[in-house]
């Protein structure tokens, strides 16, 4: 007879009351018949049938039912997935309505400024001469996406599309962990609200939703899902340029070539077609080259920090856009981090030569790495980047292999830190105040602690001692 697997997904576990029968019976099956031969036919299909809990209609059906069956069994774990999303979108869904806490105002970009752009584009053209547009041409796709939904004003068209590209990385996130729900829906449903309101008045949840299913995609052995995903990173890239780097971590060979040469075809025919369709697509990178060192980047902190301490003479400037820094070597220092931006992707390329132990989750533990290291290392780091790092730690955290699970156990209080930095206590950041200066001190403490930690997790996983 067939012995079916256990009704949980254990191996080599013996299910207690299966195996009260006698030796030799585990996970819920019944002795071998060649080792039984004075048991009938009958008597074996009765003990069969009796000894197994039934879980067949539900689990609360089984005699062994207990709290941990719940998550482990049937739509349990989805269900309560599904919920704790409904609850915590909607809190967050409130107090974007309210949109008063701390500084307030944090909805203002999308019905002010994304709004204001969407009318730009409407016209055939980029937001000319804007200082405040600073985003790769496809950016442009985000903005104007809520004119897919006329029948809503344009604030309310992009929230629905925000929060269905929430809903979008958590089902794919709940998919790939169907087999067994490991941590990384779960990880992205509570952690994301860390952020507060944020995410749903940022586009950057679109971005990162295109680089967790390209993530995700590379976890098929079939060429056209590795093509899929370089379509979805090149996508991405063009909306955000970050996305470009969910690809560093593919294994060489041919899902390097069918990933990288999906994703720049992509980039370039839409990087085409926007040129076609609207005038001043690559205006973006004359207001890139003219910023400044932003007051929540890892330098910004070390000039409020030499502020604070009476050593440094500077002030806040509301430049580009966002506050920045003026005063003596602040050119020097964002000189220094453009150099340690080249480094860090210098060190890259050097781990992608050494690197010779490929698992599952090298692709997602690299990209997490590599976002992680261009952010400490960047002259700005806004407080939506965590939404980034939260996807990219979330899709992590799906693979049994990953080595990142102490870094994204880092990014959660970095997300809380960043949220009481901003809106939470934002003038006290602007200010300089020793409240401002400590949070900020210490939410760049935990995302520089991050980068080194997934550095030095994705070389000793990947790269041999005497490589």
């Amino acid at each position: 007879m067939t012995n079916d697997p256990p009704p949980h997904d254990t191996v080599d576990t013996v299910d207690p009351a299966a195996g009260a029968a006698g030796t030799g019976t585990a996970s819920g099956g019944s002795a071998d018949a060649d080792t039984s031969p004075m048991v009938s036919d009958t008597s074996r299909t009765v003990s069969t049938t009796t000894a197994r809990p039934r879980l067949t209609r539900s689990p609360f059906d089984s005699e062994t039912f207990t709290a941990a069956t719940f998550v482990t069994v049937g739509r349990g774990p989805l269900l309560a997935l599904a919920a704790t999303w409904a609850v915590t979108r909607a809190g967050m869904l409130f107090l974007l309505w309210r949109d008063r806490l701390g500084i307030g105002g944090v909805a203002s970009e999308v019905y002010a400024l994304y709004h204001y752009w969407y009318g730009l584009f409407a016209h055939g053209t980029f937001p000319p001469g804007d200082v405040t547009w600073q985003y790769p041409p496809g950016a442009a796709l985000a903005v104007i996406s809520p004119a897919l939904l006329p029948w809503f004003t344009y604030f309310q068209a992009f929230v629905l599309l925000v929060l269905l590209a929430d809903a979008v990385v958590v089902l794919s996130l709940a998919v790939a962990d169907r087999d067994r729900l490991t941590h990384g829906a779960w990880y992205w449903v509570l952690g994301l609200p860390l952020l507060l309101h944020l995410p749903f008045a940022r586009y950057d949840l679109m971005p990162t939703a295109l680089a967790v299913l390209a993530l995700l995609a590379l976890r098929s052995r079939r060429a056209l899902a590795h093509r899929a995903g370089g379509v979805l990173a090149g996508l991405g890239a063009m909306i955000k340029v970050w996305p470009a780097l969910a690809l560093i971590g593919t294994p060489r060979g041919r899902t390097t070539r069918d990933t990288w040469m999906a994703a720049a075809i992509t980039a370039a025919t839409l990087l085409a077609t926007l040129a076609l369709m609207f005038t001043g697509s690559l205006d973006f990178l004359r207001q890139q080259g003219g910023r400044g060192v932003q007051i929540e980047s890892v330098t910004g902190t070390g000039l409020a920090l030499a502020r604070a301490a009476g050593v440094w003479q500077g002030f806040v400037e509301l430049r580009y856009g966002a506050f920045e820094y003026v005063g003596p070597y602040v050119s020097t220092l964002a000189h220094l981090a453009l150099l340690l931006t080249a480094l860090a992707f210098i060190w890259l390329l050097l781990w992608r030569l050494r690197a010779r132990t490929w698992t599952a989750a090298t692709p997602a533990d690299a990209a997490l790495a590599a976002v992680l290291m261009f952010t400490v290392t960047s002259r700005v780091i806004s407080p939506q980047y965590l939404i980034w790092l939260l996807g990219l730690g979330a899709v992590c955290l799906t693979f049994r292999a990953t080595v990142m699970r102490p870094v994204a156990m880092l990014l959660l209080p970095a997300a809380a830190l960043s949220s009481l930095a901003y809106p939470v206590l934002y003038m006290d950041v602007v200010t300089g105040t020793w409240q401002g200066v400590t949070v900020m001190a210490l939410r760049n403490g935990v995302l520089l602690a991050a980068a080194a930690l997934a550095a030095r997790r994705l070389w000793t996983a990947t790269v041999p001692p005497n490589a």
